[in-house]
């Protein structure tokens, strides 16, 4: 349940929603509408660590002008749906011995500077990502979109809940959340059991620019081919992958990224993925100061490409670490070991 007023909310909880207005109001000047969201009512208790505060930010005319803190961003994958290598291949990238082409389906780790931790998509390879990456918490899960290689790991959020003794929120778009309540319906039907054999899952629409703790979220509405989604902005970062065109709208809404990651599946042309010649178009077109290119097949090797892109454009990799400061900070990359 969500509590969206003063009046449904715990003691706990109304306090910290007429601080919240209080203190978003007095940031962003009485001209602009400020509503404040609470995520699960028995969660909320003012001041409380582990609690997912969310604030959305209704009257702002562009992210860029929300503050943003700090994050570190893991690529816990950057693979295409099938992965790389591929079942069955031996083509030079598929049983290639540098580990930045041994790549798993795409999907990030976001971690705030207060210790809130966001998942992007819940991949088919969850629990071996979460293994690799020590993925311990998670506070919230985002959703791009419902297609399987971003989805079918969410069954793997159980033991999320197990560990915290929690239910976990997730997001996305309405129509996302309606895919995933038919894909996993012995999760979310109204008769389904409850207990340790299902994940408990509270499902949430975003539709705007938010605060998950410090952390600033907002969609960005991109195109994969036939299907609307969403790329996520995090202050000056921006995760855009599974696309192959972006609106004005959304690009209007990414400027003064300084770090973009983008779908970039291969070199020749693809109906619902960027070229990797597309890619760096549209990259440029952005104009972030360091691009990363993500959801990558096995066409394109890892040190071959990266070396043939424009200064400021490379590929990412399984393992890479950047670690944000916020705007106007020098970005650090910590290699894959």
């Amino acid at each position: 349940m969500i509590a969206t007023s003063c009046s449904k909310a715990s003691p706990g909880a109304r306090r910290f929603l007429r601080a919240a207005r209080g203190r978003v109001a007095a940031d962003e000047g009485a001209d602009r509408l400020v509503t404040a969201t609470i995520l699960q009512r028995e969660w909320v208790a003012f001041g409380h660590v582990r609690v997912v505060r969310l604030v959305r930010l209704a009257g702002q005319r562009a992210i860029g002008e929300v503050p943003c803190a700090p994050v570190r961003v893991t690529f816990l994958g950057t693979g295409t749906s099938h992965g790389v290598p591929m079942i069955g291949c031996d083509c030079a990238v598929c049983s290639s011995s540098d580990p930045r082409d041994n790549r798993l389906r795409s999907s990030i780790y976001v971690e705030g500077d207060d210790g809130l931790c966001l998942l992007v998509d819940t991949t088919t390879d969850l629990r071996t990502q979460a293994l690799r990456a020590n993925v311990r918490r998670i506070d919230a899960v985002l959703y791009t979109h419902a297609h399987a290689d971003h989805v079918m790991g969410l069954d793997e959020l159980r033991r999320f809940n197990w560990m915290t003794k929690r239910p976990l929120p997730v997001y996305g778009a309405e129509h996302t959340l309606d895919d995933l309540r038919r894909t996993f319906s012995y999760v979310f039907a109204p008769d389904a059991p409850r207990g340790g054999g299902v994940p408990d899952l509270r499902l949430t629409p975003i539709a705007g620019a938010c605060c998950f703790g410090s952390t600033t979220v907002a969609p960005v509405p991109v195109r994969h081919g036939w299907w609307d989604v969403f790329g996520y902005r995090f202050g000056t970062f921006a995760y855009l992958t599974d696309c192959n065109a972006i609106p004005d709208a959304s690009i209007e809404a990414l400027a003064g990224v300084d770090v973009l990651v983008l779908d970039a599946l291969r070199h020749t042309p693809h109906p619902t993925h960027f070229s990797l010649s597309e890619a760096v178009a549209m990259a440029r077109r952005i104009g972030a100061r360091q691009t990363y290119f993500t959801h990558i097949a096995h066409e394109l090797g890892h040190a071959e490409t990266s070396a043939g892109l424009p200064e400021g454009m490379t590929l990412a990799y399984d393992g890479l670490v950047l670690e944000l400061p916020g705007p106007g900070g020098d970005l650090s990359a910590d290699p894959v070991e």
